[in-house]
């Protein structure tokens, strides 16, 4: 089913074809249509599913000939529960509305950044992503008005339950009009999605798009079994044996993810951090840059993860194993996404043999452990 097929006009349907988007994912071939309509919806589909797509193209065909917006009256309001996840989500808005008639003026605010450019940035916003905390701090500002919404969107709104942001999300429903279109996306069905559907949804419709059993199959895994003194001229020598670029290796702390990056610029490798402790401004740009290619190796915690979303990444390494297996599928999951193939190694040293049988275990899959005492890391 092309895209054509779905409802949408032809200026969005120009910049699907400039972005090289030939056929919608199954998510947004369901839920397009039904939030064209003005229905409200639930979706069921884990990242990387293409779900961002299938919000932004119809509420940009909803918004694409209406009347602007009175001063700080927003009429599209989508929570995220992260600033990475609200800065990626108004760049996809701003990727698609490039070729529409009128201009649809979107932004993204979050905390970790002064407010007040935000502040004086929401003039003649239509559609605002934002995290709650700092939504609720505009709020408080008079920096921008909920009572002309006609439609909400909750993205990740598991993860969001997950952070604990169940009492701010209830703050802002309190101010919204009662007379909206709602909409929520989830990966997973949990009791606590439930309970704000049923506060929030009126005769939804709901679509779950299972996640393939075949969706690891995408993913190359192996697993080296390296001394711990080897790790780190292990790591160099894969990126550079196997020219890869890009690469996102995880570790377990800043301070790791430092040192990583240290020995990976001391021998000529572009690499830089991402994690809890880098300033928001810096992590976007990091982001950035590896998104664009001018940044080889992005060394992140398992935090600073939660917002990285690249289409198609074809390396991840886990120099550390993370604590749970469900972070570990987290992590490999970052490749092997939109039906897209890639690879995913762990080091593994024999400390952390243990743990990662039991890793193993959870996901039902067994990797050969490889061996690499006979390799020469000289020169690494």
């Amino acid at each position: 089913m092309p895209f054509s097929s779905l409802g949408l006009s032809d200026s969005l349907l120009k910049s699907l074809a400039e972005q090289n988007y030939a056929k919608p994912y199954p998510i947004q071939q369901e839920a397009i249509p039904v939030i064209l309509k003005g229905n409200d919806m639930l979706g069921i589909a884990k990242t990387g599913s293409g779900k961002t797509a299938s919000f932004v193209l119809p509420i940009l065909e909803r918004l694409r000939e209406s009347k602007p917006s009175k001063s700080r009256h927003v009429k599209a309001l989508v929570l995220v529960p992260t600033r990475e996840l609200a800065i990626q989500v108004e760049e996809v808005f701003s990727l698609f509305s490039s070729s529409l008639p009128k201009t649809v003026k979107t932004l993204a605010v979050y905390g970790g950044v002064s407010i007040n450019p935000q502040m004086m940035q929401l003039q003649g916003v239509e559609i605002l992503v934002a995290t709650t905390g700092r939504l609720l701090d505009l709020i408080d500002s008079n920096a921008v008005n909920l009572s002309a919404v006609e439609i909400l969107v909750l993205d990740e709104a598991d993860k969001m339950l997950n952070l604990g942001f169940k009492e701010e999300m209830a703050k802002i429903f309190a101010l919204l009009p009662a007379k909206r279109q709602n909409i929520l996306f989830s990966a997973t069905l949990s009791s606590d999605i439930n309970s704000i559907t049923d506060i929030l949804l009126s005769n939804p419709t709901i679509i779950e798009i299972k996640e393939e059993t075949t969706s690891l199959d995408l993913i190359k895994q192996s697993a080296y079994l390296v001394s711990e003194e080897r790790k780190g001229p292990f790591l160099r020598y894969l990126i550079i044996k196997q020219q890869m670029d890009p690469v996102l290796v995880f570790v377990s702390s800043t301070n790791r993810a430092e040192a990583v990056v240290h020995k990976l610029l001391k021998n000529g490798i572009k690499a830089a951090s991402m994690h809890s402790q880098k300033s928001q401004g810096a992590r976007t740009d990091v982001l950035k840059q590896f998104k664009d290619g001018t940044l080889r190796v992005l060394v992140a915690t398992d935090l600073a993860s939660r917002g990285i979303d690249i289409q198609f990444l074809p390396y991840v390494i886990n120099y550390e194993l993370p604590r749970s297996p469900k972070d570990y599928i987290h992590r490999i999951g970052r490749t092997g996404r939109a039906e897209s193939p890639g690879e995913a190694i762990s080091i593994i040293n024999p400390e952390e043999m243990h743990h990662f049988k039991i890793i193993q275990k959870k996901m039902g899959k067994w990797l050969t452990l490889i061996h690499t005492d006979d390799i020469n890391l000289t020169g690494f």
